[in-house]
């Protein structure tokens, strides 16, 4: 079982990640001429999509990382 303290690392730096590629696909969005609203609807959707794949690489790894 790993420490808690890593746990509760990894998922910050997953959410730091997710938060970043949201800024940026808003601002490129922006950048590509969309309004408000619809950038932020982007940066919502790369949020979502960041969190996801981090969820399922996670159920993947997980029967390999238990120690079992």
């Amino acid at each position: 079982m790993p420490e808690p303290a890593v746990v509760v690392f990894t998922a910050a730096l997953v959410v730091i990640l997710a938060l970043l590629t949201a800024a940026g696909a808003s601002k490129l969005a922006r950048l590509d001429g969309a309004t408000y609203p619809a950038a932020l609807m982007r940066g919502a959707a790369a949020f979502a999509a960041v969190l996801t794949v981090a969820a399922a690489v996670t159920a993947a790894l997980a029967p390999f990382l238990s120690g079992r």
